[in-house]
């Protein structure tokens, strides 16, 4: 006798709940961890740590986790403002609570792109910004 898979499948079906981003405070400005934050502050913070981290550099981190930086280092600044676009856009959208990231301003200075752009959650918009040395 073969058992009916579809009773098998109806009985266990689970209900998918989404994780908390509960997670511990970092103090980026005393270079501290302390207490909790969750919600909007706890998404800048994803957000600060993604564009912070160099992409395949770390063997804790999944190679999906992280921006590609490095291979702009002397390039042109017109390849390097549409390459930073892209890149952080690929970095960031790899978190499913993030679905857009848009409005790029890029200031030029000296030896730096400044990138303030906007960042669409699941929580709110979040303005954000990313100093990038050539």
């Amino acid at each position: 006798m073969t058992p009916k898979t579809s009773d098998i499948l109806l009985n266990n079906i689970e209900e998918v709940t989404e994780q908390t981003s509960k997670t511990y405070y970092l103090n980026i400005e005393k270079n501290t961890i302390s207490n909790f934050c969750d919600g909007i502050e706890a998404m800048k913070q994803t957000i600060y740590c993604i564009l912070n981290t160099e992409r395949f550099e770390h063997l804790i981190y999944s190679w999906n986790y992280g921006i590609e930086l490095k291979h702009l280092i002397g390039e042109n600044t017109t390849f390097v403002i549409p390459e930073l676009e892209r890149v952080i856009q690929e970095a960031l959208l790899q978190d499913d609570r993030i679905s857009e990231v848009n409005n790029f301003e890029f200031n030029v200075e000296k030896n730096s792109i400044i990138v303030k752009f906007t960042v669409i959650t699941t929580v709110g918009e979040i303005q954000a910004e990313k100093v990038v040395s050539f």
